[in-house]
């Protein structure tokens, strides 16, 4: 094996395994250490999770750095350009639960579609009333939107198509061509929203993508939509949010995660499903996500190129 690196992998996140971490990297001539802070000279790469902020000065401040890798799909939390210009390779896990996340998806959209969480709420406040939870829609023929058409949101397509729904997509970065062979209709984002009963959110959150979807998005969509982000709140208004299912505009959300987690103060809204960021979990996810970075970091001590490396945005 060739040594490229030695130094100090510092893990900021308890969650990684130690013993998987140690047996994986030192070998390489790494030592492996579990860490509250990123300092030393010779730290050659941190392992984080997707609440710890990697930014410039915390590049700056380790001139023997070489690697950073997130236990998650997003990166947002890590300043990728400060890393680039210092050659500094970022890595995540873009595909460890793409699974999960379209499923839980997929539950979340059925549970207001369906009024499941509204009307268990009226029966254990001691209504009896199939009414509850007011129209209730049939998912055959329904208009979902998705926005962000990556591997989640093909893969939610691929489920809510097999139900039969309507599916329009919206991603810039994907072809017409590629979101049509799927079978989903593409679209703008102003055309989806004004189209379409429900909508998903599949986005990663950066500078481009950040309030997505404010007060003159949301209030082109029809009276009566729905919402779900599993995706980073960020992504959305969240005020707006609630004047929309306040006034109602919008018949229900779903989130998944909340701009503060765990939330300051619980939003007070009947009409809205909150999970606490769990879209993502299952057994075989988390063994691949504290996995995948520590096999990224060895990849880079190495002088390999590791296959889940990002770009700047």
């Amino acid at each position: 094996m060739i040594r490229v690196l030695s130094g100090r992998v510092l893990v900021l996140e308890p969650a990684f395994d130690l013993e998987l971490a140690r047996s994986v990297l030192e070998p390489t001539g790494a030592s492996v250490e579990l860490a509250t802070d990123a300092r030393g000279d010779d730290v050659v790469a941190l392992l984080v999770g997707p609440d710890q902020p990697v930014g410039r000065p915390e590049i700056d401040r380790l001139p023997a750095l070489r690697a950073v890798a997130t236990c998650s799909v997003g990166f947002d939390h890590v300043d990728v350009a400060a890393a680039e210009e210092r050659g500094v390779v970022v890595a995540n896990v873009p595909d460890y639960c793409v699974e999960e996340m379209a499923d839980s998806t997929l539950a979340l959209l059925l549970s207001l579609l369906r009024g499941v969480v509204l009307l268990d709420r009226s029966v254990r406040d001691g209504v009896w009333d199939d009414h509850a939870a007011g129209p209730l829609a049939r998912l055959a023929g329904t208009r979902l939107g998705i926005v962000g058409f990556g591997r989640i949101g093909r893969a939610v397509a691929e489920r809510t198509l097999a139900l039969g729904m309507e599916v329009w997509a919206h991603d810039p970065i994907v072809p017409d061509e590629a979101i049509a062979t799927a079978g989903a209709r593409p679209s703008s984002l102003d055309n989806l929203l004004a189209a379409c009963g429900a909508v998903t959110l599949h986005c990663p959150l950066n500078a481009q993508t950040e309030g997505l979807l404010g007060r003159r998005e949301l209030g082109l969509m029809p009276d009566g939509a729905i919402l779900v982000n599993t995706a980073r709140a960020g992504l959305v208004d969240v005020e707006a949010v609630d004047d929309a299912l306040v006034a109602g505009r919008l018949a229900a959300a779903a989130f998944d995660g909340w701009t503060t987690e765990p939330p300051d103060e619980l939003p007070a809204w009947p009409n809205l499903v909150l999970t606490p960021h769990a879209a993502w979990f299952s057994p075989e996810a988390e063994a691949a996500a504290y996995r995948r970075p520590v096999e990224a970091i060895r990849d880079v001590l190495e002088g390999r190129e590791t296959r889940d490396r990002v770009t700047p945005q």
